[in-house]
């Protein structure tokens, strides 16, 4: 059984980091609802357990050097928000073996393109599937570490 929460993490973090690679090298604001929706806060001005995580993904995100912002927009955003250099180039790079499969028949620039984490991670939110997503991101969190791919 799947851990709910690291799968919305996992889900949570492509988003941002797929949304800033499209946005690079122009800082950001990531909100959170353009991630994961409207969220209602309570009577005392409380966001969701959902929209916290979400927030709480995007901090360690940056603090574990992924991205970069200038502040904190309360718990709504991350203002300014640019992938470190690290992750741009992570995810740029081509990797022999990431590409989708039948790749081979398209062309060299089209390939090499696909074969890219970002192109893998999305593919993987694309299809909607919460395992695609973890393995893409748990790979690229893994080349990010310098460790080896542990694609399934």
């Amino acid at each position: 059984m799947s851990d709910i929460h690291v799968d919305d993490f996992c889900k949570d973090a492509a988003l941002a980091l797929t949304v800033l690679y499209q946005a690079f090298p122009r800082p950001h604001t990531l909100f959170v609802e353009d991630l994961i929706g409207p969220d209602q806060v309570d009577e005392f001005g409380m966001h969701s357990a959902r929209h916290a995580a979400c927030f709480s993904a995007l901090v360690w995100l940056a603090e574990e050097g992924w991205l970069r912002y200038g502040e904190a927009i309360r718990q709504e955003a991350l203002d300014q928000a640019v992938l470190s250099g690290r992750c741009f180039m992570l995810l740029t790079l081509p990797q022999p073996g990431l590409g989708p499969p039948h790749s081979a028949d398209l062309p060299a620039s089209v390939r090499l393109e696909q074969q890219t984490h970002v192109a893998r991670l999305r593919r993987a939110l694309q299809e909607r599937s919460s395992a695609a997503v973890r393995a893409a991101l748990l790979d690229v969190m893994a080349a990010m570490q310098g460790r080896p791919s542990i694609q399934v």
